[in-house]
């Protein structure tokens, strides 16, 4: 069965529209407006694998607050419906991605429980059009709706384009192992159950 996830998020502040397919060839079709998120997201896709679509209409006349903030939301949406009941996933991911002089460590689990830790240490006010504080934010907020633990942590880097980058690079290896089937059905807990959405509405159809 195919894994894929699709989520439309209509403000007065945005419109996004997210679909993610987890057994992708790693192809991005990004556009949100903010290019350096952009190239952000590309990263994610094809390092990881996954085929991700990601088209936003935001406020960007007032900043790019809303428009990250949001972006992440609908995707980590996306992707934890891709996910349905996470039978038959690895569970866990790691990994280290360098580029160049800069290092960066991510650790997932696709625990059902949001939560993160985003350690990029950036100096710059932004990369591009887009705001150096939202980074963090953009992943932390992936995070929570994708209901996942997220630990992220660049160890070493002096050129803060490379830190982001080798942050979304590791994310996305770390990813890729953590979506990988077991070819069990079992779900990844001694708990028996990894909450997520697709539980809880199977939990209000019964």
């Amino acid at each position: 069965m195919s894994r894929v996830g699709s989520v439309n998020r209509g403000t007065g502040e945005t419109k996004v529209e997210c679909h993610i397919e987890l057994d992708g060839t790693g192809q991005g079709n990004i556009d949100t407006g903010v290019g350096f998120l952009d190239h952000m997201i590309h990263q994610l896709a094809k390092h990881s694998g996954m085929n991700i679509t990601v088209k936003c209409e935001g406020d960007l006349h007032i900043d790019d607050h809303h428009t990250v903030e949001d972006c992440g939301l609908a995707l980590g949406q996306a992707f934890d419906k891709a996910l349905g009941e996470r039978r038959g996933i690895v569970r866990f991911g790691y990994s280290y991605a360098p580029l160049d002089e800069a290092l960066a460590r991510v650790v997932v689990d696709l625990s059902g429980r949001p939560f993160s830790r985003v350690a990029l240490g950036l100096k710059r006010e932004k990369l591009g059009t887009l705001s150096c504080e939202m980074i963090p934010h953009f992943l932390s907020s992936f995070a929570m709706t994708g209901l996942l633990t997220l630990h992220v942590d660049v160890l070493f880097g002096e050129n803060d384009h490379h830190r982001a980058e080798c942050s979304f690079k590791a994310f996305a290896l770390a990813i890729k192992q953590a979506i990988a089937l077991t070819g069990s059905k079992d779900v990844p807990s001694t708990k028996g159950l990894l909450e997520s959405n697709a539980n809880k509405r199977q939990k209000v159809d019964e």
